[in-house]
């Protein structure tokens, strides 16, 4: 394959299942579909005889023989291992292309119709292909199972009001066809007028709560400015009280310090006086000692005090 591979690897996709090739066959007119595809486009015409290409709508009778294009094969097998070796797979959490074969791609879109999920290379094939036909496309959703109805593979694409859950036309038309339907897109409306209300409720008791939290916040903010004010007298009063205290220690302290003063000097006073008055006596008591010794008896006489 040549450089240009992705320009003409367009004319190797099945105009019905959208994908490379597989067992390709080509049919009279020349458009070439999968064996499996063709077969069943056509298994749908028995009835009538007739078999037509789905793509320009040529028809054929009797019904054509198919054999596989093995030459046409071998290229798609070509290109198939081209692709192989240049994609690069979806990541983790990303929706995978259906289409895909080998490695998946990530998906940009979902056809509600197809109910298929497409890469951006096979989304454009199946825009070109459907080119006539009104499908519906929404971003890539890893929903899209949730979309189908189990039972029928079909969209759910009705609500039913009296069992409250979506339901596919089918299901619509058979064991709800007794009840109140109506579209998905018309419930939507109608619910959303609900959660507009809900959310009105729901705005007023956010604004009504923040207010409630801003007088909270401005009650906790007074309390604390009351608290600090509080705080800061009771240091003024008590550092008061401290140097009153401080004042009447110091003076009482002066005032024993004085009297201790007074005291003590009148005390030593005393103490000189009978320490003087004390020698004064011992003094006198050697003298008289010693005229008690004396042998001179006019001398003892002549003393006039003792």
């Amino acid at each position: 394959l040549t450089d240009d591979s992705t320009v003409s690897e367009e004319q190797f996709i099945c105009p019905v299942c959208l994908d490379l090739l597989k067992d390709p066959v080509t049919i009279p007119c020349g458009h070439s579909y999968c064996m499996s595809c063709i077969t069943d486009c056509w298994d749908q015409e028995d009835q009538k005889r007739v078999y037509s290409c789905p793509q320009c709508r040529q028809t054929f009778s009797p019904r054509p023989a198919l054999a596989k294009n093995t030459m046409l094969a071998e290229v798609v097998e070509k290109l198939k291992k081209t692709e192989l070796k240049a994609a690069v797979p979806a990541p983790p959490g990303d929706v995978e292309c259906d289409i895909c074969t080998g490695r998946k791609l990530k998906a940009v879109k979902s056809c509600l119709v197809c109910l298929e999920s497409y890469c951006q290379t096979h989304f454009e094939r199946h825009e070109e292909f459907r080119s006539g036909k009104r499908h519906k496309v929404t971003d890539a959703t890893g929903r899209l199972q949730q979309m189908i109805c189990c039972q029928h593979n079909k969209l759910l694409e009705v609500f039913c009001r009296t069992d409250q859950q979506c339901v596919c036309m089918m299901c619509a038309m058979e064991e709800h066809k007794t009840h109140e339907t109506v579209s998905t897109a018309a419930e939507r409306t109608e619910k959303e007028k609900h959660l507009k209300e809900t959310q009105r409720k729901l705005q007023q008791r956010i604004q009504q709560r923040q207010k409630d939290l801003q007088q909270l916040r401005e009650a906790v903010e007074a309390h604390k400015r009351s608290a600090q004010t509080a705080v800061e007298d009771s240091e003024r009063i008590f550092a008061e009280l401290i140097r009153s205290i401080e004042r009447s220690r110091s003076e009482v302290t002066q005032r024993i310090r004085d009297q201790e003063k007074t005291a003590v000097s009148r005390a030593e006073g005393q103490m000189e006086r009978l320490e003087q008055e004390i020698e004064d006596l011992k003094r006198r008591n050697a003298e008289l000692e010693q005229l008690s010794l004396t042998d001179d008896h006019i001398q003892f006489l002549q003393v006039k005090e003792f």
